[in-house]
């Protein structure tokens, strides 16, 4: 029998009250950047992921459930739910 382990992921949840998020602003929102400077120039040097993949566009839209990564640590785009 052959038993596969899974990494489980832990993302940080990023909860937005909007239909969606700019990346750039995400990774300011999340605090995973201080500045919008510092957020400009780690996408633009390929150190972002988005859904698994590198991603250079600061404008990218972020729905919920789409995860970006950065500095070893994943985020995880959420909507607040009506209580």
């Amino acid at each position: 029998m052959k038993v596969t382990v899974k990494k489980k992921e832990n993302y940080v949840p990023v909860i937005i009250g909007t239909e969606f998020i700019k990346l750039e602003a995400a990774l300011k929102f999340a605090n995973a950047v201080e500045s919008g400077g510092m957020a400009k120039t780690v996408i633009q040097s390929e150190e972002v992921l988005v859904n698994g993949e590198i991603c250079t566009m600061r404008g990218k839209k972020l729905y919920p459930g789409d995860v970006f990564s950065f500095n070893g640590q994943s985020y995880l785009i959420s909507i607040h739910a009506a209580v």
